[in-house]
């Protein structure tokens, strides 16, 4: 397959824009956020100072999530929620490649082994007894393992399970061929996975019950990945019967999560009661939970050294930079060293956010003003702002620095539904 690519006076029209010295057209601020730095310094690259210049929405995507960009970057992928697949998007021609659906029958009964269906004793509350593999899964987030070979994505609920409350699942997608290889049951209400540095341990974190599953990834047959630990803040959330918005009702709420550098420990951001909840990744012992950060901690991702964790907290609208082995002294001591980053306010409501490879810039999706705003690592200044289609959930940044895509979820069916590309630089073929 030979995609048409993007025509050369389109490129040359958008590569000049983007010579522009001053910030403006899509770039904005708004009086109460972090001022643009316009000049900060040999410590930031001309292309992270360069204007973010929308270059393509793609709409009608059903519920957009997260977005994540290949390691190669020659490819991104885009979980739909509603839409039960992932899309694939050609980075150069910013085309729709392979779509990944997530729904599965009796058909698909090799794809779960030895046809397990939950974990860690977990029951289902809603029947289908015999039947609890077919159904459709809601992905929610995603990440890559094996140098990019296999992309995990989580099921925030099976579709039968209408108040999340019995075991989901987490897909794991060849991505040379773009199909999923195995489907391993998790606790309820799945969100946010992340691997460990030393490739061996990919963490599921269950928003739905204030645990987390550890998984043996170091076998590179995903037919030999199995659970190893099951770890638990505090307490389990009894889900029997619960009620209500389980984005609400889901006890700590744990979502973003990272592990230390040397893959022994786990950190795990608590939306709900605040803090950051850390655990001896061998033993899956709970340490303590570090509380010297901005109330409602989202996401956290680790620099590419692994000393630095940086956390966006959405009620605050910052993100906060920790020195990890400072939060792990902490916990460890019972927080007698007390310790405290340092924030920056980005904007309202930030959620999801991206760091590139090199670890010199962030790029955080804001939802309450439906906005990306870009953040220099060094000077710890706003470098650029865009507005997106509300409300803006995700954000990832292309391994070369020259794209940023964001996600717009929507909300009480006002706006949404929309993928947005943004450039930094001039457009790489591939």
């Amino acid at each position: 397959m030979n995609p048409a690519r993007i025509p050369p006076v389109f490129l040359g029209a958008l590569c000049a824009a983007l010579l522009l010295s001053a910030p403006c057209g899509e770039v904005h601020a708004a009086p109460a956020q972090e001022p643009l730095c316009t000049d900060c310094g040999s410590a930031s690259p001309d292309i992270a100072l360069a204007p973010l210049k929308k270059i393509k929405d793609i709409r009608g995507v059903a519920s957009p999530k997260s977005v994540s960009f290949h390691p190669d970057g020659k490819t991104f992928y885009v979980n739909a929620l509603e839409g039960m697949e992932t899309l694939v998007y050609d980075s150069a021609t910013l085309e729709r490649k392979a779509v990944i659906r997530h729904v599965f029958t009796q058909a698909d009964a090799g794809l779960f082994k030895n046809g397990e269906d939950t974990v860690f004793g977990y029951p289902y509350y809603n029947g289908r007894e015999g039947r609890h593999n077919i159904f459709g899964g809601k992905p929610v987030e995603q990440a890559f393992s094996h140098g990019g070979r296999y992309l995990w994505v989580t099921y925030y609920r099976r579709d039968f399970d209408h108040n999340a409350s019995s075991p989901s699942a987490v897909a794991i997608i060849d991505t040379t061929a773009n199909r999923i290889v195995r489907v391993m049951p998790t606790a309820p209400l799945p969100k946010m996975l992340t691997p460990s540095p030393d490739g061996k341990t990919m963490a599921i974190i269950h928003w739905g019950d204030n645990t987390a599953g550890l998984i043996d990834m170091s076998s590179s047959d995903p037919a030999d990945f199995r659970y190893t630990k099951h770890l638990v803040s505090e307490r389990r959330l009894q889900v029997k019967g619960i009620t209500g918005n389980r984005d609400q009702n889901c006890g700590q709420c744990l979502r973003g999560a990272a592990f230390s550098r040397d893959s022994r420990y786990l950190f795990i951001g608590r939306m709900s009661g605040g803090g950051i909840a850390v655990f001896d990744a061998g033993s899956g012992r709970h340490l303590g939970t570090f509380t010297n950060v901005p109330m409602t901690p989202r996401h956290i991702v680790r620099s590419p050294d692994g000393r630095t964790l940086y956390v966006t907290s959405s009620r605050s609208g910052t993100i906060t930079a920790l020195d990890a082995d400072k939060v792990i002294e902490s916990v460890l001591s019972g927080g007698k060293k007390a310790y405290a980053g340092k924030s920056i306010h980005v904007g309202e409501r930030p959620r999801t956010v991206a760091l590139s490879g090199d670890g010199k810039t962030l790029y955080a999706a804001c939802n309450g003003d439906s906005s990306v705003v870009r953040v220099d690592v060094a000077t710890w200044k706003v470098t650029g702002r865009a507005p997106v289609p509300p409300y803006a959930v995700g954000a990832a940044v292309s391994p070369d620095k020259r794209l940023v895509v964001t996600t717009s979820q929507g909300r009480q069916g006002k706006g949404g539904q929309t993928v947005a590309i943004f450039a930094q630089g001039p457009v790489q073929k591939f």
